[in-house]
């Protein structure tokens, strides 16, 4: 039983640096086990009893605190009514020239919303026109200040065609994969989820959200394919590949901080574009090991 009960106090882990409590279906889900009914009540029942963990109405921490119970079922509430917007917004994205793939990421793809929370977007693109693509959607964003829209249209992450496989391997980004929320382009985000196998080492019970969606069509992202899929668009891409890295590193270099005050940071390739404000990803790792290292001292009879 001992390595059941260290995979729950794991997962418990993960999610407790995010305080974001899990209901047993979720625990057992994400815990990478096959665990039978009595085999997850004898588990827990051991957790509980060493008073490593807690249950909190439906859900299951590390934390013996019943408001982020409650902050979770709150924005579990706010999710559900955050979700169709961010569907029509994820079509609308998927209008743009050279996309291929739109899924909702973040927060909301694990079913929580903030009161005052961004939508995150994952984007999947052509090969050798990410940064035309970024380009164009990054102008549209500039436009969602003016109506105070922006948080909406968060835009975090691209890939294109060339590089669909995840390079970073550890339990964050599987985390994220798995849970990635398919919005539009069914076909390059099967390919994406194919090529990302990987992320099962960790998450084997977690199925990634794959189903068939619809891909809008749109003639202004015809035009511009048309117009741009030649050396033009080729060295367009280039240079807002060369002009976006400069950009940004002098923001780093700066120490210049989002809204959130985080030190914004954007890690960049011909092929990829993701953010990274204050070293977010390397943090959670580190908070994560962290936590392990705790748990393995405090209660050593529960793992190997």
């Amino acid at each position: 039983m001992v390595k059941l009960e260290s995979s729950i106090l794991k997962t418990l882990a993960y999610f407790d640096i995010f305080s974001y409590p899990l209901p047993a279906s979720e625990l057992r889900e994400f815990c990478g086990q096959k665990l039978t009914d009595e085999e997850f009540r004898v588990v827990i029942k051991n957790l509980l009893a060493a008073d490593c963990v807690f249950e909190l109405n439906e859900f299951y921490s590390l934390q013996n605190d019943l408001s982020i119970a409650e902050n979770r079922r709150k924005g579990n509430e706010r999710a559900a009514q955050v979700f169709p917007r961010a569907f029509r917004i994820g079509r609308f994205l998927y209008k743009f020239p050279f996309v291929r793939g739109v899924a909702i990421s973040g927060s909301l793809s694990k079913n929580f919303a903030d009161k005052n929370g961004d939508i995150d977007f994952f984007i999947l693109t052509v090969s050798n026109r990410l940064w035309v693509s970024r380009t164009f959607m990054h102008l549209f964003k500039k436009l969602t200040y003016v109506f105070g829209k922006q948080h909406s249209y968060c835009m975090n992450y691209y890939l294109d065609e060339t590089a669909l496989e995840i390079e970073e391997k550890n339990v964050y980004t599987a985390t994220e994969v798995k849970t990635l929320v398919p919005v539009a382009g069914s076909k390059t985000l099967e390919v994406f989820f194919e090529k990302n196998k990987w992320a099962d080492e960790w998450l084997s019970n977690v199925k990634s959200k794959e189903k068939k969606i619809a891909d809008p069509g749109s003639a202004i992202k015809r035009f511009f394919e048309s117009v741009l899929n030649n050396r033009m668009g080729e060295t367009l891409d280039n240079y807002f590949f060369r002009v976006t890295t400069k950009r940004w590193l002098r923001k780093e270099s700066r120490g210049k901080k989002n809204v959130k005050g985080r030190v914004m940071n954007l890690l960049t390739s011909k092929h990829f574009a993701k953010s990274n404000p204050d070293f977010y990803q390397e943090r959670i790792i580190e908070k994560y090991e962290n936590k392990l290292e705790e748990l393995r001292r405090q209660w050593p009879q529960f793992f190997e």
